[in-house]
């Protein structure tokens, strides 16, 4: 339960109504991440177009390299919340639970690409020790395997964001609704 107050759908008015129902329109569902914030509900429409261009902009990084990206993230702030809608999505892209579940577990054991495997590394790492130097190790690696630097970018962005998000969701206590997954729109 949300440690402090949240307006439900069926009693928003006005603007966050509108807000609201765009929501359910586009993506699908109204998650309890968007209804944290609102009291503030310009807050939600920042935060979705930010989340819409790290997450389904242009980018050289494929989705589920991003969704990928986003589990590691959440799995090291122990965000529950992010690791099963995050899960749910790049399972949309794998279709493979166990896979899923082994990411989430320990990604090390998982049989990934290369540039992957330094993704999620980087993730771990940023996430974990934001100080310590990244050039040499991660970002210089990702380079040598092919990563042009919008990639790199981008991939430092979507771990940023998870980051932030972690931290609303964990910070203001948001539970992982009750009917999860089927609905959101991943594509």
């Amino acid at each position: 339960m949300a440690y402090i107050k949240v307006v439900q759908h069926e009693e928003a008015e006005g603007r966050l109504k509108e807000i609201y129902d765009n929501l359910v329109e586009t993506r699908g569902k109204l998650a309890e991440v968007h209804k944290i914030q609102s009291l503030n509900p310009e807050s939600i429409v920042n935060h979705m177009d930010l989340y819409m261009t790290i997450m389904f902009g242009k980018s050289p990084l494929k989705r589920y390299q991003r969704e990928m990206i986003a589990v590691i993230v959440s799995v090291n702030n122990d965000c529950e919340y992010c690791q099963q809608h995050h899960g749910e999505a790049l399972n949309h892209f794998w279709r493979d639970d166990e896979r899923v579940e082994q990411l989430r577990n320990d990604f090390t054991q998982l049989e990934l690409n290369e540039v992957d495997m330094v993704l999620c590394e980087y993730a771990e790492t940023l996430t974990a020790n934001p100080n310590s130097p990244h050039e040499e190790k991660f970002i210089k690696r990702l380079a040598d395997l092919g990563l042009e630097d919008r990639a790199i970018l981008d991939a430092t962005l979507v771990i940023a964001y998870f980051n932030f998000v972690n931290r609303i969701v964990l910070g203001l206590g948001v539970a992982l609704e009750e009917h999860k997954g089927a609905g959101y729109k991943y594509d």
